[in-house]
């Protein structure tokens, strides 16, 4: 972990969570997993003030935690969630987008508590709504609920693991820290509530004084709230389902820019079928057939069955190849190419970073190189001799640069031997994009 990954997640959670949790993640984030007692040896604060800290860390997935094989439990940070909290506006934004004011506020709470009951959600939820609207109108609970009821099926919100049940024969003592699991098929089911009610305004001050001395005679003479009808049930913001819906705007995107807006929709209509049946990692969609495609295209695309063969068609014989064709059953199945990277069979090199790459390139490395870079880009594969005369470079100043950025790892060298020997004299050496480490090197500077 770079100074400058270190430093911004330090401001973070500074920022977001206050000294004390700070000094504790900034500690984990340096020394890596490590028990209790080192972190109250390490960070200097009290017992209690650490502890507090980890439920904080652990209750926004910021910290995990692991039993070791003695018994111990050890904490270590997560470097790259913590990262994510510069993209809470965006997620919450996109909910807006998506699903109105309910689902922009629905997002927004989860993100603020970490976790949260589903019936806690809608109450906050309808009270903020039912503050910003005119007297005498209020936010029903089932409108709020049907919208969390939404992110849940599209899979932008999700369950939280919880601690399986131990038998109750079972003589074994409980482990030093619970083990929480769930099934990838319970994530996304909505418990059945009858959430009954309207969102309230903020009393004023004389009528919140009135209230605090009513909770307290209440709890001192032995009065407790209602359980909630979902306890245990805990939600939380599913990031990678979001980063899915930013990767398919986009490849809309690109194909628009590529071919035209008929053809970026039939990409998006072809996304959305199977953004929830399509893996995070998945290096493709599922196969869809051609009258699938067909029937879920929007109503306000008026094109027949055979010009969309057509569109798919070209799709699939695009160089780009941002769509493949699977088989030939349903009128033929075709898939969208949704990862790119060294080990990816087909696809383009991925072409959203280049934009951002090159002035970068350029300020650090000059116009030339720049030059070299975009060259390298485009034709994947160049010897020396080849990028000194399609680059129009002289041969000396080529190959200081080309080693410049081979020491920066910017592009990598390929062997391609003639005969077995490898013998230098009957070998291939191909300059080629090393495209993790330039986004890589972007992002460092990102942080910075």
């Amino acid at each position: 972990m770079t100074q400058a990954e270190l430093r911004l997640c330090s401001l973070l959670l500074q920022e977001h969570f206050g000294e004390i949790v700070e000094k504790v993640g900034n500690s984990l984030l340096r020394t890596g997993p490590r028990p209790l007692r080192l972190l109250l040896g390490d960070t200097g604060l009290l017992p209690d003030q650490v502890k507090k800290a980890l439920c904080v860390l652990i209750q926004h997935n910021l910290v995990r935690y692991e039993v070791q094989a003695r018994g111990s439990v050890e904490y270590e940070a997560r470097s790259e969630r913590i990262l994510r909290i510069l993209r809470y506006p965006r997620y919450i934004y996109t909910a807006k987008t998506l699903y109105g004011d309910p689902g922009e506020l629905l997002v927004e709470e989860l993100l603020l508590h970490g976790h949260l009951p589903m019936s806690c959600a809608v109450a906050r939820v309808a009270d903020r709504l039912t503050e910003t609207m005119e007297d005498g109108k209020t936010m029903d609970y089932t409108e709020v609920s049907s919208t969390f009821v939404r992110l849940a099926d599209t899979h932008f919100i999700q369950r939280c693991p919880v601690v399986p049940e131990r038998p109750q024969s079972s003589k074994e003592p409980p482990p030093p820290a619970p083990a929480l699991a769930i099934a990838e098929k319970d994530m996304y089911i909505v418990p059945r509530l009858s959430l009954v009610g309207k969102g309230k305004r903020r009393h004023s001050c004389s009528e919140e004084e009135e209230g605090e001395h009513k909770a307290k005679r209440q709890k001192q003479e032995g009065g407790r709230s209602e359980t909630p009808p979902d306890d245990g049930i805990y939600w939380q913001v599913n990031l990678e389902r979001f980063h899915q819906h930013f990767r398919d705007q986009a490849l809309v995107s690109a194909v628009a820019s590529r071919m035209d807006q008929t053809s970026s929709e039939v990409v998006r209509t072809m996304l959305r079928m199977s953004e929830v049946t399509t893996a995070s990692g998945a290096s493709h969609t599922q196969p869809l057939s051609s009258n699938e495609i067909f029937r879920s295209l929007p109503a306000g695309y008026n094109i027949g069955k055979q010009v969309l063969d057509q569109y798919l068609a070209l799709l699939a014989d695009d160089p780009l190849e941002f769509v493949g064709k699977a088989g030939d059953s349903g009128g033929g199945t075709y898939t969208v190419k949704v990862t790119w990277g060294p080990g990816a069979s087909w696809g383009p090199p991925s072409p959203f970073p280049h934009p951002s790459l090159i002035p970068l390139l350029l300020h650090r490395f000059g116009s030339r190189c720049a030059r070299i870079f975009r060259l390298l880009l485009r034709k994947k594969h160049l010897e020396q001799k080849q990028v000194e005369d399609f680059a129009m470079i002289p041969a000396k100043e080529a190959k200081d640069m080309l080693y410049r950025m081979l020491s920066e790892n910017l592009v990598s060298l390929q062997e391609i031997p003639k005969t077995p020997d490898h013998a230098p004299s009957r070998t291939f050496y191909l300059y080629t994009v090393n495209m993790m480490a330039a986004a890589r090197m972007l992002l460092h500077r990102c942080y910075k």
